[in-house]
């Protein structure tokens, strides 16, 4: 039997060894050539600038005594080094006082020495007397051909690489003789032997042990064949016994099988029908959630349509109502409806994420402000209380993330809302971390804590910790749950820890990613100088509830903050309260003065720039500015840039618009009408669709058309479809106004031709901000 050469072992051992000890040499030589290179490099620097240094003093007495001939001499002495082609020296003024140079040798493999050293060098030294240490005398420069240095490299490289591969060579021929002789000729004898077994007894064959390899490895095998061969044979006299009682055991293990297959059948039936009805039972669940989102949704609009005229009609009261008495009970009513509304809100929300019909959005949003607006939302709920309510923001938190700012803050507002709540004194800390990519929210309250009992029950509807807490606080038990709920959807987790009287801590985590695209952190470049010179002197005291996060958000801006003193230069940062301390260092004689007001209640009466908390960075910025005497630059650049959004409402000018109020109910058309009066605007009501379509028939003089979407006779998206088929109001912005609001409502908003859409019960910020957005260009 002849095996192929090149599938013999001794063939794939010496392949194998040589292309490793190949491949081995390769990166060896390799990296023995790239250090030659970087070695060649580095001596053709020392070389020229050893030329250099030896040329610099009989150079810098030729340049000072302006010899001409001396000069050429030496240069062409310059020139009798292998690589020098240009040599000359010029004086001071910039004149070449002598010049000598030569062409460079051409060579086919030029390009490689280029490649790798470049085509030339100059180096250049300034000529300089030592009598003369400050007069330059003009300056030596020799241009030099790197392929002299690039050749001598090449050659080198060259032997290394082909003596390397001549060695490999040599090698695999050793190595093959060696492994054929040791190796593969005693094993094609034993190969030999076994192909001449008989077929029929080859339990009866023993193998001869190759001469001179009865210690070694083949022999130990060729022994080892040969003990199992041994066993085999008598192996097989007991099985051969052996077969005779499997025969009379084979057909009692056949009915045994057929009983098994006729049990697992039935088995698999009953699994069949329990599966059917698992399916019809999903079937029915699917159909109870969306029959129960539908009532809910229909529900909402019939809330929602009388609601809406109670808040609107009390909204509109108390703008004109001065007496005290009155105006009091009207603000209880109208809390207690947006309570109502709110109670309304989550109850939906729950239903929404339940029937699955709850839709997150993946926008850019400013996770910094989005925090900071929660924060002072309810700080007035804090002051209240006499609760400092903390914003610890990283202050190296990025500026911009991508998901969903609507449902973040629901998330931020019912956890703060509670941690209020269910505080009586202390504080009420936020912390936002950007940790491992997660972003990562701490609401720490000093509260009334929670039992390990009340931890298991706390996130399911309409549950609270304790029957103590709903009747103390009061509640329904919604904004857990809805929190969970929201939480999980954006695929991130909450969790709580609490102890009873010692506070609650819960941790919310939301993978929220960064938009690259995105504004960066704010730059050093934009707080004044004049800030980072004067510094800050602090004068809170370290167990000040908001000292930490100023003194790092100022540490992040570069501007020093030091322990407050007396004779200090910078800003000083002082507690409104009379502290010891801070009442000491007064009159200030520093930069300036900035009151830190924890509750926002104390009276300006020193003249001094104030600072309430909880802490927002733009207006720390400003606030710094101010107390100093500079001009507002950057994000704080004017005491506007903090304004409420309500009051950027009610003092931003709009100028006068016609609108068309297609509305069926009397209460809402009388709630709307009169907030686009008083907001300046001339109002047309139409009480259905068909009405609305003759109206603009008759004069179609309007800027905007409010659309309630469910009307009798013609409802708002038919109406919104047959004005959209006029070509002359194409362009007409039509804003849809509906108490629905689950997911899709939008969407069939959208879908019908209106431009935009707000909800029931009518909002007076939320009608001017989509009546300024649509509002036409004055021509």
């Amino acid at each position: 039997m002849t095996t192929p050469f090149k599938k013999r072992l001794s063939f794939r051992l010496t392949r194998d060894t040589v292309l490793i000890a190949m491949v081995l040499g390769l990166i060896l030589n390799v990296i023995q050539v790239t250090l030659d290179y970087f070695s060649a490099r580095e001596s053709m620097e020392q070389e020229i600038t050893a030329l250099i240094d030896i040329s610099h003093s009989p150079a810098s007495q030729i340049a000072y005594n302006i010899d001409i001939r001396l000069a050429e001499e030496l240069l062409d002495g310059l020139l009798r080094h292998p690589a020098a082609i240009d040599a000359r020296i010029i004086d001071s003024n910039g004149q070449t006082m002598a010049a000598a140079s030569q062409s460079s040798p051409e060579s086919g493999y030029r390009w490689i020495s280029d490649m790798l050293f470049g085509s030339s060098r100059s180096f250049r030294e300034e000529l300089k007397v030592p009598q003369l240490s400050d007069l330059s005398l003009g300056h030596l420069t020799i241009t030099i051909d790197t392929y002299h240095y690039g050749l001598l490299f090449l050659e080198r490289a060259g032997y290394t690489l082909i003596s390397g591969l001549l060695k490999s060579l040599v090698l695999t021929l050793a190595l093959l003789a060696i492994f054929y002789f040791i190796l593969t000729r005693p094993m094609l004898n034993v190969i030999n032997a076994l192909s001449r077994v008989k077929a029929e007894t080859p339990e009866k064959a023993r193998l001869p042990v190759p001469p001179n390899h009865r210690e070694d490895e083949i022999g130990v095998m060729v022994g080892i064949i040969n003990r199992h061969l041994e066993t085999i044979d008598r192996t097989l006299a007991q099985l051969r016994d052996a077969e005779a009682v499997m025969k009379n055991y084979s057909g009692k293990l056949e009915r045994e099988v057929d009983d098994r297959t006729r049990e697992i059948s039935e088995k698999n039936d009953a699994l069949q029908r329990g599966n059917k009805a698992l399916v019809r039972a999903k079937e029915d669940a699917v159909r109870r959630a969306r029959a129960r989102a539908n009532f809910l949704a229909s529900m909402s609009h019939e809330i929602r349509t009388p609601l809406n005229g109670v808040l609107g009609m009390l909204s509109l009261s108390l703008e004109n109502e001065t007496h005290p008495e009155q105006r009091n009970r009207m603000e209880i009513a109208l809390n207690a409806g947006q309570s109502l509304l709110g109670l309304l809100n989550d109850i939906l929300d729950i239903s929404k994420v339940e029937a699955g019909k709850l839709s997150l959005e993946t926008i850019p949003f400013s996770l910094r402000n989005l925090v900071e607006e929660c924060a002072t939302l309810h700080a007035q709920q804090a002051r209240r209380k006499q609760i400092d309510i903390i914003a610890d923001i990283d202050s190296r938190l990025p500026e911009t993330f991508l998901g969903d700012p609507t449902r973040t803050r629901q998330v931020l507002n019912n956890l703060l809302s509670n941690a209020i709540k269910f505080t009586d004194h202390g504080s009420v800390r936020v912390a936002v971390t950007r940790i491992k990519g997660n972003v990562r929210f701490d609401i720490v309250d000093t509260g009334i804590g929670m039992s390990k009992e009340g931890l298991h029950r706390i996130f399911s509807p309409f549950s609270q910790a304790d029957a103590d807490t709903t009747r103390l606080y009061g509640g329904t038990g919604l904004g857990l749950t809805l929190c969970r709920q929201l939480v999980e959807r954006m695929h991130g987790q909450i969790m709580v820890d609490s102890e009873k009287n010692r506070g609650t801590h819960f941790t919310v985590n939301l993978p929220l990613p960064v938009e690259e695209d995105g504004p960066k952190e704010l730059m050093e470049t934009r707080i004044p100088e004049e800030l980072k010179q004067v510094g800050v002197d602090l004068a809170l005291a370290d167990d000040h509830p908001h000292a930490g996060p100023i003194r790092s958000q100022l540490e992040t801006w570069g501007i020093p903050c030091r322990a407050a003193s007396a004779g200090g230069k910078g800003i000083l940062l002082a507690p409104a309260d009379d502290a010891d301390d801070a009442h000491n260092l007064m009159p200030w004689s520093g930069a300036g003065v900035l009151i830190i007001d924890r509750f926002g209640d104390t009276p300006r009466a020193d003249g001094h720039a104030r600072l309430s908390m909880p802490l927002v960075r733009d207006q720390l910025l400003y606030s710094l500015s101010v107390a100093a005497g500079l001009r507002s630059e950057g994000i704080g650049e004017s005491a506007e840039s903090y304004d409420t959004d309500t009051q950027r409402a009610e003092s931003a000018p709009t100028r006068s618009m016609r609108f068309l109020l297609v509305e069926d109910n009397h209460v809402n058309q009388l709630v709307a009408s009169s907030m686009l009066k008083k907001l300046g605007h001339e109002v047309v009501v139409a009480d259905q669709g068909q009405q609305a379509l003759d109206i603009l028939a008759a004069d179609d003089h309007f800027d905007i058309i409010l659309m309630d979407c469910q009307m009798p006779v013609l409802d708002g998206y038919e109406t919104t479809q047959l004005i959209r088929k006029n070509p002359d109001w194409k362009t007409l912005p039509i804003i849809a106004v509906t108490a629905n609001v689950m997911q899709g409502d939008r969407d069939d908003c959208l879908a019908s031709g209106m431009d935009d859409y707000i909800t029931k019960p009518y909002n007076r910020a939320d009608l001017k901000a989509v009546i300024e957005r649509w509002a036409p260009t004055e021509s």
